[in-house]
């Protein structure tokens, strides 16, 4: 399975979680003919975090199963944060929330962009998930190409943000699903990529 493939089912299945945590934003977002903006800024911070995590991944030494050891404990814990079985992170940025509702408030394509860029940076577990991914890849162009993807898929739950779905979200069961789909989708993944029962050993990471 591709990275490309782990992240479309990390999206398809994480779509209960997008509507109840981020639909009200999206609503705020795409309003006054906002959409694509916002939707921009959202996707275009995807696709820098997914460079960074893909570049950390890369420059992470040893063979490439430590990289994909590194990767799948990082998905472990941050699907099991998803589920509801661990302290979900909070990697907070200081004014950021002051700063979105600042731009919420505004008019015109720049704030909408703005208020984007600051919904893609909010803390969420099932982004941080995500992000396990891109560093099993060991590149900063496929971690950026696999989050916009990501970004992409994601949308489509965005533009048709329900309250009811946000209430779908409370139940344990539905958690604990989405968050099983996500783990094993990536960990498939990762075992197709790390070489952990394999006796060779390339020099360096390989790029799909």
């Amino acid at each position: 399975m591709t990275p490309f493939i782990a992240v479309s089912v990390a999206a398809i299945a994480g779509a209960p979680h997008c509507l109840g945590m981020c639909g009200p934003l999206a609503c705020a977002g795409s309003s006054e003919r906002g959409f694509v903006p916002y939707h921009l800024g959202r996707i275009g911070v995807y696709a820098i975090l997914g460079a960074v995590a893909g570049a950390i991944g890369d420059a992470i030494p040893g063979p490439p199963w430590v990289m994909t050891t590194i990767s799948a404990v990082l998905l472990v814990g941050f699907t099991a944060a998803l589920a509801g079985w661990l302290p979900e992170p909070k990697f907070a940025i200081p004014g950021l929330a002051k700063a979105g509702a600042r731009f919420a408030k505004q008019k015109g394509p720049f704030a909408r962009l703005a208020f984007g860029v600051v919904n893609g940076l909010l803390p969420c577990g099932l982004l941080y998930a995500t992000l396990a991914i891109p560093v099993s890849t060991g590149s900063a162009v496929v971690g950026a190409m696999t989050m916009t993807l990501f970004g992409v898929l994601t949308a489509i739950p965005l533009t048709a943000a329900a309250f009811g779905m946000r209430k779908l979200m409370r139940r344990p069961r539905v958690r604990m699903v989405m968050a099983g789909l996500v783990l094993a989708s990536g960990l498939y993944t990762l075992s197709g990529r790390g070489a952990w029962f394999s006796d060779e050993a390339p020099s360096c990471h390989e790029v799909p």
